[in-house]
Parts: C-alpha cells; structure tokens; sequence
C-alpha cells in the first residue's frame, strides 16, 4: 500500500477552508487503547455497552446472535429496501447499539428497513467468527417478510465497513445473494497497514498500535496467505469486478485514508461504480466526536444520498 505523501495532521487539503470544529482533534487521544492497556481497557469498553438500552426489536438468530430491525413509522404493504450495517470497534469491541441512532434515523429518513446486526469479537473470537456471524445475519435479514431481497445494501463503520466488504467478497459469487449496493465509512480494509509505520503516526482515536491489534487479534491461528474473506483488500481483480456500485467515505487525517483510495481506484479499474467522500481533516470516528460540526453534516448528507440512490429511492 501506498502511503500518502504527507501527514495531513488534521489540516484539510490546501483548497479547502478547514473545520472549526477540527480543532477538538489535538485534546484526543492518539489511540483508544494500547498493547498492554488492551487487556484491561477491552473488557471496560464491553461491560460499558451492557448498560445501553436497544431502540429496535431484535431476531434471535440459530447461531446465537442477534438482528436489531430498525423500521420506518410508516410501513406500507410494498416490501421495502433495507441496509445489513456492521458496527465497528476493531474487530474487538463495539456492538450494534453504539449506532442505534444512526440506524433509527436512516430508516425514518429513506423509509427502509435497517437491521445492524452482532457478531462474535476476537480476540476469544478469531476469524472466521465475525464473518460467519455476518453472512447468517444477511441471510436473516433478506427472509424478513418486509424486506425486497433483491434491493439490500451493506454497510459498516470502521471495522464493520472492512467486515462488510469482506462479507461482500462472499455474497457476490452468487448472483441470488449479490448485495445491490455498498456502503462503507472509513473501512478498515487492509490487513496490510498493520505491518507499516510511515503512515498516520499522528492519527487519533484509532492508531497504529490499536489496528495491529485488531487485525493481530482477528487473524490469529491463520497462516500462510490472508483470505479476501478476512481482509477484502486481498480480493483479485476478478473478484472485485463482481462488486456491487459502492460508496467509500474517509476522513484525509484517518488512518485509513490512503487504503481506502487504493480499494477505490481498483474497484474503478474493475469497472466498478466506486464514490469517494474525503472529509477534508476528518479524523477517525469525526462523525461521531463532531456531530453537528458543517463538515459532519456534509458528509453524512453524502452518504444518505448514496445510499438513496444505490437502492433507487427518491426520498433522501
């Protein structure tokens, strides 16, 4: 991979006004825990989601996980299209209800059906836990009697945006389980950028140090070549002309910013429909940290409308 030719460190590109709000960047923390301070702070971060209420029903799922099924307030007898998003936390933390607004808030608005769905952590769970997980999860939803499985996109945030790709990598080698549109928000797609240290040392919220224990975690017991199923930036060109349309959205200060354009350019080069959201500045996890910063509201307002228009829908 690729590295970018100079650390943005929270500056925007030089042809645009920076953010006000990007200013918060310089109090966070490089990084949300570290090799040592995993061990416990791991834990802390799980015990933390036990006490968040859910906002939407679940499915019990076989394997069991669960399917939170966020639903539009009017619900008209056509069935609707509907988004599989993957919650993020670096394959070792998270849980679908840390995006239980955003969830919520996407269905009311695009009158879809938003299922987020659990899945099983490393590093007690290594791959192929998640990614199994997901495809039962995708299953599930497309058996909704509400659900058109023929309009379902899929889509993550951070380890969940990497989780989902990987997971499309599966789906698209049958026409019958094709996702019809991606959606990705800083994807962490490349095993890859474990192994480097030229890139980002300055990044916040998630460092170098937490992806090599992310990736270490979710990847350990594989040897030899790392599957597509497990990284999706390991896919060949003939699995990526597969792809669905996909939207990819990043922040340039995101320590996922320059693997994120590489997937691009070659979904591109496999004559895959790949758009591009770069919020200029944007740290990893802006969105959430920012909330009602311009730059938030102008990339969020991009994905939604992606969104619309992969599933062909007018209202956005």
């Amino acid at each position: 991979m690729t590295p970018p030719a100079s650390d943005p460190k929270f500056d925007p590109a030089p042809d645009h006004a920076p953010d006000p709000a990007l200013a918060i960047a310089r109090f966070l923390p490089r990084g949300i825990f570290g090799q040592r301070s995993a061990r416990w702070l791991i834990p802390l971060y799980r015990a933390g989601l036990r006490f968040q209420r859910p906002l939407a029903p679940w499915l019990d799922l076989p394997n069991g996980q669960r399917l939170y099924v966020h639903r539009p307030k009017e619900i008209t007898t056509d069935a609707l299209p509907a988004l599989l998003w993957v919650h993020g936390g670096g394959l070792v933390i998270g849980g679908p209800t840390i995006d239980d607004a955003f969830c919520a808030d996407l269905a009311e608005r695009l009158g879809i059906i938003v299922a987020a769905a659990s899945y099983r952590l490393a590093p007690e769970h290594p791959y192929p836990a998640a990614h199994d997980d997901l495809k039962a999860a995708y299953a599930a939803l497309a058996a909704v009697p509400q659900v058109d499985p023929a309009r379902i996109a899929l889509g993550g945030d951070s380890a969940g945006g990497g989780l989902a790709a990987a997971l499309a990598v599966a789906l698209c080698d049958d026409p019958a389980t094709r996702p019809a549109f991606l959606l990705l928000h800083e994807p962490m797609l490349d095993e890859a950028t474990r192994k480097t240290t030229s890139i980002h040392k300055d990044a916040r919220i998630w460092s170098l140090a937490c992806n090599r224990f992310g990736w270490d975690s979710y990847l350990a017991g594989l040897s030899g070549p790392i599957p597509a199923t497990a990284s999706a930036a390991r896919a060949d060109d003939a699995t990526l002309a597969r792809f669905p349309p996909c939207w990819l959205g990043v922040g340039t200060a995101d320590l996922f910013h320059a693997e994120v354009l590489e997937f691009a350019a070659r979904l591109t080069a496999c004559g895959v429909k790949a758009e591009v959201t770069e919020a200029p500045g944007g740290f990893h996890g802006f969105n959430k940290t920012i909330p009602k910063a311009v730059l938030t509201k102008t990339y969020m307002a991009a994905m939604q409308a992606a969104l619309a228009k992969g599933l062909g829908i007018s209202r956005a």
